[in-house]
């Protein structure tokens, strides 16, 4: 059969997963599979409800057997590592559409607060990943991808393998991540207290997300700078927008306003004035070659954070790329190029991808990483770092090896996984490569680097140095470098009032934070709510259509609208529908 036939047929069967994933966890069933014991750390979850959301997280009691090296673990030992209350949600976005799911893990005390504990040998912290690999069918893509990293000497994410029992359904093989955080084992910048807001206080620690955008539910802000119809989102990720203050949400933008405008400038690559006085350039340098070895096709676009520690002793904490975290879709294992309605253009292990000319969502390759190639400083350093990393750190051998010692340890593991989930020879979305074993999907893995890692030795300065510059004249500035807020809490005139179809209600926010924007009848009952959950600093507008919760148009009359603002405030407005 054809690719193209395989893929068309593929995309129909996509549509299961996509049904099962609006099902509650607990009703899919799981395979009659009889798991006793294992070489690798077991954990058990149990949840009151027999249900796991997206989100938020829900109480449920987690018992974790991890017996010592060479000891074998029983699903009826004690537990061992941890035994106690956690809060756990679904977690992922694509992946979400795939039966097996992955999970958010928060280790909490039994009065519900934070519990710091030192899960399967790891720092203690109270944040956790319990990510399942599904159309990874290496199983290791991430734990490998982290490794890289971590033999730059740069922090990703520590990684233990697992397998996992819900309710008493075995769920298949796991891997236990530290999720991306502010900490002194993670990433160990600065806590920035929401008192800090003035002089070397503010200036750290802060931690900056590029992904995907939910309008009213990420907090951060747009780049005031446009390519095209393209902006990119900057979230914060810490301090998070709950509990960032004004005076933080100013500093951080304009520094990263500040980097924005240099890369515009001519002298964009002079030392002094230019981009290097924001950017630590070293870090870059190795995000891009871990990215750029896994071809990982979400890279600078999606998952991308970049931290900022706090200045010390006069000198400039410079914002830093990293860590680097998800890639399912890297080492091969898509069958697009950066856009799935994109053919493959060479080999799989050809290309580099900020050479792509295609754009997929509203900060793909910005302009960024397109200006700062142009300068020769990075280059040099790009070509220092490469031609040093393939001497010692990241040889085949040392890669191989990695990849082997892996696949020994879930050796055992893998075969219940994929009894659990039987997609070895199936083509899930979106695999390149469709492995009939374990062995060969591993075969196929160490073979993928042996050949992307010999076209990087080839090829990679010279795709660098013709990565395009962007023009210029393509770039609008679509709002002032300073950000503005307002400077006070009001829900402002609604227009046109009285009305019949549709009217206009703008509120402004001095800070940002979780707000409730409701309608009420004139006897005070709730008719509907337009506006809730977090909402970032400045003036939001909203319409509403004249009708009530259930979606009925309601009757002629005055209603009421009330504002309930972070701080606790409250305004109130009148509204007057004529039918």
């Amino acid at each position: 059969m054809s690719r193209s036939a395989r893929r068309g047929i593929r995309r129909v069967l996509l549509l299961l997963p996509l049904v099962l994933a609006a099902v509650p966890m607990a009703v899919v069933p799981a395979l009659a599979l009889e798991f006793t014991s294992s070489n690798l750390p077991i954990i058990l979850i149990d949840t009151p409800a027999g249900d796991i959301p997206d989100e938020p997280k829900v109480d449920a009691r987690m018992r974790v057997i991890d017996n010592g090296p060479g000891r074998r673990n029983r699903v009826d030992d004690e537990p061992s590592a941890y035994d106690g209350i956690v809060g756990i949600e679904l977690r992922g976005s694509s992946s979400l559409n795939f039966p097996k799911k992955s999970f958010g893990l928060e280790t909490r005390e039994e009065d519900g607060s934070n519990r710091n504990f030192p899960l399967l040998g790891l720092p203690e912290e109270n944040d956790w990943v319990l990510h399942g690999p599904y159309s990874d069918k290496s199983l290791m893509r991430n734990v490998i991808a982290y490794w890289i990293a971590n033999e730059l000497g740069r922090y990703a994410s520590r990684a233990r393998f697992c397998e996992l029992v819900i309710d008493g359904h075995y769920m298949g093989l796991y891997v236990l991540l530290e999720k991306v955080k502010r900490d002194g084992e993670r990433i160990d910048i600065a806590r920035l207290r929401e008192d800090e807001v003035g002089g070397e206080d503010v200036t750290g620690g802060y931690i900056l997300r590029i992904d995907r955008f939910a309008a009213g539910v990420d907090g951060g802000w747009f780049s005031w700078l446009q390519v095209d119809e393209l902006r990119p989102f900057y979230r914060y990720e810490y301090p998070d927008a709950g509990v960032i203050r004004p005076a933080q949400e100013h500093y951080i933008q304009n520094f990263v306003n500040g980097l924005e405008t240099a890369l515009l400038s001519p002298e964009f690559t002079d030392p002094e004035v230019g981009y290097r006085r924001y950017l630590d350039l070293d870090s870059l340098v190795d995000y891009v070659i871990v990215n750029e070895i896994a071809k990982n096709v979400d890279a600078y676009r999606l998952s991308m954070f970049m931290f900022k520690d706090r200045d010390r002793d006069g000198g400039a904490g410079k914002l830093e790329f990293g860590p680097v975290w998800d890639f399912n879709l890297g080492f091969g294992n898509v069958d697009y190029d950066v856009h799935p309605d994109a053919p493959i253009r060479g080999a799989q292990t050809a290309g580099l991808l900020l050479n792509s000319r295609i754009l997929w969502g509203s900060w793909q390759f910005w302009f960024w990483l397109r200006r700062i190639f142009q300068d020769p400083e990075f280059i040099a350093r790009l070509d220092r770092r490469w031609r040093q990393v393939r001497t010692d750190l990241l040889t085949e051998e040392r890669i191989e090896s990695r990849i082997e010692a892996a696949a020994e340890l879930l050796a055992e593991a893998q075969e219940r996984n994929f009894a659990r989930w039987p997609v070895l020879g199936v083509d899930v979305w979106p695999n390149y490569f469709v492995g009939r074993s374990h062995r060969e999907e591993v075969d196929y893995l160490k073979d993928w680097f042996r050949q992307r890692l010999l076209w990087m030795d080839a090829e990679l300065m010279a795709a660098a140095a013709t990565v395009p510059d962007i023009d210029l004249e393509r770039v609008t500035i679509v709002a002032a470098a300073e950000p503005r807020r307002p400077d006070r809490f009001a829900l402002l005139p609604a227009f046109p009032n009285p009305f019949n179809g549709a009217a206009t209600i703008s509120y402004q926010l001095p800070e940002a934070g979780q707000v409730r924007l409701a309608v009420h009848s004139i006897l005070g009952q709730e008719v509907a709510i337009l506006a809730q959950g977090w909402r970032g600093s400045g003036v939001h507008r909203l319409t509403w259509n004249g009708r009530d919760a259930a979606g009925r148009s309601v009757g002629s009359g005055p209603y009421l609208l009330e504002l309930r603002a972070p701080s606790g405030a409250v305004a109130g407005g009148r509204l007057t529908v004529v039918r």
